[in-house]
């Protein structure tokens, strides 16, 4: 559309010197105020900058107006006004294509990746012994939902993916994270790694950077590491590190966790916390030195505050269960009993909690509200329980349509058309969503750190919820199984149907399974 708007001819070169951001030139509309009169639009003072007077040549419009092509929406009509070019799409033609075949190609990466990526965890690791949930700090559980989301992100778009540390099967902070619906490695209580370790050892003491060793300390320089191999981003103040046992034992899970790629290189990404990141820097840097040369990123989180309490990992989840219950029991009444509701509840809990750590850009601190006298409530757009209720509203309204359907109160739905806004905002750019973590990875430069927009996942949830919501309370989808009104009914189920696989889609990158009904 770029190369389209700087006519036949220009180029990218051309697009490239006049604006470095040739995407700049359009903008997507999303409000629903503007969506009454146009999709897109070219400010006019991009157009003053390419043409006199802000003219569009009638060769360069015709071009517009007649695109085509894989992935391409269908342009109905095109003006210039005071604002700009405005562009509207065919609707009902991208209707019938982006939700034919229930709109599956949008709910997927648009291009798969290839490589193996290491979800390093050093909050996990044992210092000397396995953490617990009550020495877990929110903070550190905050990098530990962060690597399961970008895991179950990174896998959509095709890597490898391997979590580190792998913990012991029976430890309680399995059963805790097991709790919040995260799946991960583990090996038996008697397991050990030593082979690794005596390797690992073995490496750093006959590596070039040994600066001396004592029989109590092995030191190894770690500015000269990421200054000898060109390392960018890393703090200079690192300096000398004394090797620990602890420092060997992580390096060697690191070394387990990478074993079974089936690449060469790998990416190890450590998610950890900004109050651990110059320890993790030293055990990247001693990883490099031991002879490891995988790429090696640091997404680093920002703090979790409490204002006037404090709180661990345990008892923070604690709370927010007592809290899911209470305002079920509320909402629900004595209904709130048994295994179906212990299940709602769990994952009403992991929701709340996910959403409260999970929405703020990774770098921000998070700061939450834990008096007790706060509760969470069932009802408004607040993160995860809204998200959750809006997904069962969509299992119910389904499950209800198919009981008209089994009592033939309603026929099958038919291939139809359905609703602009929620189609356009969320189901047709979803899939560039679910990219850009990848390509965050992939970049280069920028040093040692790497920051992706982790948050836009919760935030895209949200927003479509509050969207939803108000297109659900303001609309009556299934109305009375009139044959009059089915064609309406149809292109609304049609959408809806599109909008529910789109909920599995981003909540199955948070690992948390849909409420079907609440």
């Amino acid at each position: 559309l770029a190369v389209t708007l700087l006519g036949v001819g220009h180029g990218l070169r051309v697009i490239n010197r006049i604006f470095p951001e040739p995407e700049k030139l359009w903008f997507k509309e999303s409000s629903a105020k503007n969506l009454r009169n146009r999709d897109f639009l070219s400010p006019s003072t991009m157009l003053n900058t390419l043409y006199a007077d802000g003219q569009v040549p009638p060769a360069v419009m015709s071009r517009v107006l007649s695109l085509r092509g894989s992935g391409v929406l269908p342009v109905a009509a095109g003006e210039v006004m005071d604002e700009g070019l405005r562009v509207r799409v065919d609707r009902a033609a991208a209707f019938k294509a982006v939700l034919a075949g229930g709109a599956t190609e949008y709910l997927m990466p648009s291009s798969k990746k290839q490589g193996c990526v290491v979800l390093n965890c050093p909050a996990l690791h044992s210092k000397p012994s396995t953490p617990t949930p009550d020495t877990l700090t929110l903070g550190q559980l905050r990098t530990v939902l962060l690597a399961d989301h970008m895991g179950a992100l990174l896998r959509r778009q095709g890597f490898e993916v391997t979590y580190c540390p792998t913990l012991p099967e029976d430890s309680d902070v399995i059963t805790f994270l097991r709790a919040l619906g995260i799946d991960w490695p583990t090996a038996p209580a008697n397991w050990t790694n030593e082979e690794r370790e005596e390797k690992i050892q073995e490496a750093l003491e006959n590596c070039t950077y040994k600066e001396r060793e004592t029989e109590r300390a092995l030191r190894i320089n770690l500015k000269r590491v990421f200054q000898e191999e060109g390392l960018l981003g890393y703090d200079p103040s690192l300096g000398t590190c004394t090797v620990h046992r602890d420092s060997v034992s992580h390096l060697a899970q690191l070394d387990l966790a990478t074993a079974d790629c089936k690449v060469a290189t790998a990416t190890a990404l450590h998610v950890t916390s900004c109050q651990d990141e110059f320890r993790q820097q030293q055990i990247a840097m001693l990883w490099r030195a031991s002879g490891a040369m995988h790429t090696q990123r640091h997404l680093v989180c920002g703090p979790v505050k409490t204002p006037g309490s404090h709180l661990t990992a345990a008892q923070y989840l604690q709370l927010r269960r007592g809290q899911m219950k209470e305002a079920s029991e509320m909402k629900y009444g004595d209904q709130v009993e048994g295994q179906t509701w212990d299940d709602i509840i769990r994952v009403m809990t992991s929701a709340t909690v996910r959403f409260e750590l999970l929405s703020t850009v990774h770098t921000s601190p998070v700061t939450l509200d834990v008096q007790r006298e706060g509760g969470v409530s069932t009802k408004g757009p607040r993160g995860g329980v809204f998200v959750m209720y809006n997904c069962a509203r969509l299992h119910t309204l389904f499950d209800s349509y198919e009981r008209g359907v089994e009592k033939g109160l309603y026929p099958e739905i038919p291939e139809e058309e359905g609703e602009w806004l929620l189609l356009f905002n969320y189901v047709i750019p979803f899939s560039e969503l679910l990219d850009q973590s990848g390509q965050a990875l992939d970049s280069e430069g920028g040093g040692a750190r790497v920051n992706i927009k982790t948050e836009q996942i919760c935030k895209f949830l949200v927003s479509l919820s509050k969207d939803f919501s108000s297109y659900y309370n303001r609309v009556h989808v299934l109305g009375e199984p009139l044959p009059h009104l089915f064609n309406q009914m149809f292109c609304r189920l049609y959408l809806l149907r599109a909008l529910r696989e789109l909920y599995h889609s981003a909540l199955d990158t948070l690992t948390l399974p849909p409420i079907r009904q609440l």
